[in-house]
């Protein structure tokens, strides 16, 4: 399973990246604004320097809502670097949008995926990643990884080769339980990821480790 982690925070990229797990970043204009970068211009160059730190999949979201609107935004998201993936809204304009980007050679993330049935669409049309949000649907009263399954399930069965990239990830046990489920990515907060590294018993161990060594310097 890839690691990507959700920001537009280039200290919490960077402390990611240094870990060695990292495959890629996934943002959006309001993890952006979160960072103070505002207005067109701006946006664009965070993408570049983001594709500067990482080599990986960068996923970078249009605003539009109309077909025509985001294959105009997307073409020129993809015009940025060579691991841009434009991510795209499940809705109908996203829908032939993306397939019109999968016809024409630019990758696509398929985001705000609730539904297995969404999830079908998205990889019908191309999409390269479908980000079903988990957290959001835990939110509503449902179990956010049974989707995870669901999609894991079908998309095995039909040989889609559309990539579960795990979305609104709220803790460690997400990641988790994302990997146990069948997630091809997970992206997350670096907060879960650094999660992921703590165990009390590894705190007691090496203090014990640290003790022991001290006796016989």
């Amino acid at each position: 399973m890839k690691f990507f982690i959700d920001t537009a925070d280039l200290e919490q990229i960077k402390e990611a990246n240094d870990l060695g797990i990292l495959d890629g970043v996934t943002t959006n204009p309001s993890l952006m604004a979160k960072v103070g970068i505002k207005g067109h211009d701006a946006v664009i160059q965070h993408y570049k320097t983001i594709c500067e730190i990482v080599d990986g999949d960068i996923s970078a979201e249009v605003v539009s809502t109309d077909f025509k609107g985001i294959v105009e935004e997307g073409k020129k998201l993809a015009a940025l670097h060579k691991n841009i993936v434009v991510k795209v809204p499940m809705i109908k304009e996203g829908v032939k949008a993306i397939k019109w980007f999968t016809d024409n050679g630019i990758r696509t993330n398929c985001t705000l995926v609730f539904s297995a049935g969404q999830a079908i669409l998205a990889a019908k049309a191309g999409a390269a990643y479908v980000s079903p949000f988990i957290g959001r649907i835990d939110d509503s009263g449902w179990e956010g990884i049974n989707l995870i399954s669901q999609i894991a399930e079908i998309y095995a069965v039909q040989g889609y080769e559309t990539e579960i990239l795990a979305a609104s990830i709220r803790n460690s046990n997400h990641i988790i339980q994302c990997a146990e489920a069948g997630a091809d990515v997970v992206t997350s907060p670096l907060e879960p990821i650094l999660g992921l590294l703590k165990h009390p018993l590894t705190d007691i161990g090496l203090a014990k480790f640290l003790e022991d060594a001290k006796k016989f310097a």
